[in-house]
């Protein structure tokens, strides 16, 4: 490895500017203004029903909007079967095959892309195995084989913040008999940038044909980089590869907890038996409802990506950085160390991402609802000043 790459060995479980626009999210009509009313400021420890709803929720790249009108029919019809074993699913995994084009034998439900997650890591590592990735990413992948006495090999982004392509398949060859699989978080979490089509097909062809390759890809329908390829094509080319995807994100599901994994069925019968059947009713209904909401998706998409540009463009106007993002959340340069900027946020009623080492001063912060998004801007005027020229740094780590 390069004197950059950093092997952190670890235990596997462990408004900014007025012109802001207020935009909301109408199933049926699309996008129109809203004002907003004062802020409530939530009390420490836990939260009431009341205070948990009055925060603006900007920390963990939630769909604000929620589930769709068909999908929460859906789910609302199935309450019948709420007594029941054994009852009808509205063939959720046939309804997700043919999404993809692949067979049922492709597919595999987890409760969240987290469980596709953990079972990847029980599945693929045991004591002394590894995992290969980049840091910062989506770090609980690194946790969720508690119990397991595995290893992280995590390596550093680079300057831009995309991930090192080059250092992973350097990492993965030079630790071959040890690797239990690559990770790859695409776009990433937390920074929002994509790893390429083409990048994607260097690191399969550039490491050990038979090295499992994990490749989340939960905020792949934010993306407009056309640089960027799902790569579920690799599974029908036989390739070692796990896609995982999740209905938390644009299908605005996160509470209800649905994730699926894309793979060669022998690998799919290996993850199995470390899956928990937890998946519910309801949410399976609602699932094949959101797969064929093709409207909905697109309005959800159509006003993050708006209210995106216009929470970046304006930080950029006040003198911030912002890495260009791909997701529904972006990473802004505060300059300045990050922990009590968030406290501040959250004194006003914003909950933004927690810190993300070792970028110790970038932010992270969902896109919300307009309402939410003014707020921010309310809270950012207030606790970060208008940075000038001569103390802008650049995107350089």
């Amino acid at each position: 490895m390069s004197a950059r790459q950093a092997v952190n060995r670890r235990r596997f479980m462990s408004g900014m500017s007025t012109a802001l626009g207020a935009i909301a999210l109408r199933p049926a009509t699309g996008l129109r203004a809203l004002e907003i009313g004062p802020v409530p400021v939530p009390q420490q420890g836990r939260r009431s029903e009341q205070e948990y709803d009055a925060q603006a929720k900007l920390a963990n790249n939630e769909n604000p909007w929620g589930p769709s009108e068909s999908v929460m029919e859906a789910m609302n019809h199935a309450f019948k079967y709420a007594n029941r074993y054994g009852y009808p699913d509205g063939d959720i995994v046939a309804e997700i095959a043919a999404h993809h084009g692949v067979e049922r034998g492709n597919i595999l439900l987890g409760a969240g892309s987290g469980e596709i997650l953990e079972m990847v890591g029980a599945t693929f590592l045991a004591p002394g195995r590894q995992v290969v990735g980049v840091e910062p990413s989506y770090t609980q992948v690194y946790s969720h084989a508690s119990g397991l006495d595995a290893d992280a090999i995590t390596l550093p982004l680079l300057p831009d913040y995309r991930q090192d392509i080059a250092a992973i398949i350097d990492a993965t060859r030079r630790n071959y008999r040890s690797v239990g699989f690559v990770y790859l978080c695409n776009p990433n979490n937390p920074t929002g940038r994509i790893v390429t089509a083409a990048e994607v097909r260097q690191l399969l062809d550039g490491i050990p044909e038979d090295v499992p390759v994990l490749i989340d890809e939960a905020y792949h329908h934010y993306v407009e980089d056309p640089a960027y390829a799902t790569s579920v094509p690799y599974v029908l080319e036989g390739r070692p590869v796990i896609i995982a995807r999740t209905f938390s994100k644009i299908h605005g599901m996160a509470g209800m907890r649905l994730g699926y994994a894309i793979a060669m069925p022998a690998l799919i019968g290996r993850m199995r038996p470390h899956g928990t059947g937890s998946v519910n009713a309801l949410v399976k209904w609602g699932g094949v409802a959101a797969l064929r909401d093709t409207g909905s998706q697109a309005r959800v998409r159509s006003a993050t990506l708006e209210l995106r540009r216009e929470a970046t463009t304006a930080l950029t106007g006040m003198g911030y950085d912002v890495i260009p993002s791909d997701a529904n959340f972006f990473m802004v340069n505060v300059r300045r160390p990050v922990q009590p900027v968030i406290e501040e946020f959250r004194k006003r009623g914003v909950l933004v991402g927690r810190p993300f080492p070792p970028m110790l001063e970038h932010l992270r912060v969902s896109v919300g609802t307009a309402e939410e998004m003014s707020r921010f801007a309310a809270a950012f005027r207030e606790i970060l000043p208008v940075a000038t020229a001569s103390l802008r740094r650049s995107p350089g780590r």
